[in-house]
């Protein structure tokens, strides 16, 4: 029986390379609703093709996400159902899709998840770091200076510290991560589920050998883990007292930047550290 109904957004995950991961409910929602808002048709164009589909997309992206909004909703109101769909994955995961979702939800419009494909959790089950706590940050920024200031921000986190990467800064992540981490273990995760899928295994020095050696292992989408920092031996009460203090704070409805002004004060330390710590507690919660 059809779980298709009057005016839901159905936020429908796509393969990430394979196209024997799209799941036959994603495939039948998808040839049911009466629209695909796509990140990019010509993209989803492909897709719906292959499954025989013709089904009519509008586009939906990062530049003109907020403006659909409107426009979407009145199509869920006039009792359409409406199918969003990324490039490759999970919509909204280092994707367009939150914007609308936030607004939709908002106003009391169902909302339905078909879940399926995600990079983010298909190169971590594959690569032997621990994933009973991982701290996913999505695309580290472009700019070298602001990405090395993450990355210290990062330095003290226990857990397994996931990243996606494109090809022109994959050099330059990795050679930040070494000069900010050391020499932790990294996996590196390339072109999952396709003809060329490789993992890499190593510290920062070694994968960047790698790709000095065979310039293709340089190619297609990233996914970056890294080891998290290694506990303090009999726990660290500074750090424990430091993390209950962010906490407190940012439970009484403190800012992030307030937060760290005051732990700087009461606990000595430059406030921009703290800031680093205060934003990834916040983002963790």
């Amino acid at each position: 029986m059809s779980d298709i109904h009057l005016g839901t957004l159905y936020v429908v995950a796509t393969p990430i390379g394979n196209l024997e991961d799209l799941s036959p409910r994603a495939a039948r929602v998808l040839g049911e609703v009466a629209l695909v808002a796509a990140e990019d048709t010509r993209h989803t164009s492909r897709l719906l093709r292959h499954l025989g589909l013709s089904v009519p997309m509008l586009s939906l992206h990062e530049h003109n996400e907020a403006a659909r909004v409107e426009q979407l909703d009145r199509r869920l109101l006039g009792g359409e159902s409406i199918a969003l769909v990324s490039d490759a994955g999970t919509p909204l995961i280092s994707d367009p899709g939150f914007v609308l979702v936030r607004e939709l939800r908002a106003r009391g419009r169902r909302i339905v998840p078909v879940p399926g494909a995600c990079a983010l959790v298909a190169a971590l089950c594959a690569s032997g770091l621990p994933t009973d706590r991982f701290l996913f940050q999505g695309f580290l920024p472009a700019k070298g200076g602001a990405r090395r200031q993450r990355l210290k921000d990062l330095a003290l986190r226990e857990e397994t510290l996931v990243f996606y990467e494109s090809p022109h800064r994959i050099r330059d992540a990795l050679a930040d991560i070494g000069a900010e981490l050391g020499a932790r273990r990294l996996v590196l995760a390339r072109e999952l589920t396709k003809s060329f899928e490789t993992f890499l295994e190593g510290d920062a020095e070694r994968l960047l050998a790698c790709m000095q050696a065979d310039p293709d292992q340089a190619r297609g989408e990233f996914v970056i883990m890294v080891a998290g920092a290694e506990p303090k031996e009999g726990g660290d009460t500074a750090s424990v007292e430091a993390h209950a203090l962010l906490a407190a704070l940012l439970d009484e409805g403190v800012g992030v930047k307030q937060a760290a002004a005051v732990a700087a004060r009461l606990l000595g330390g430059a406030k921009k550290t703290w800031y680093g710590q205060a934003q990834a507690l916040k983002e963790a919660r």
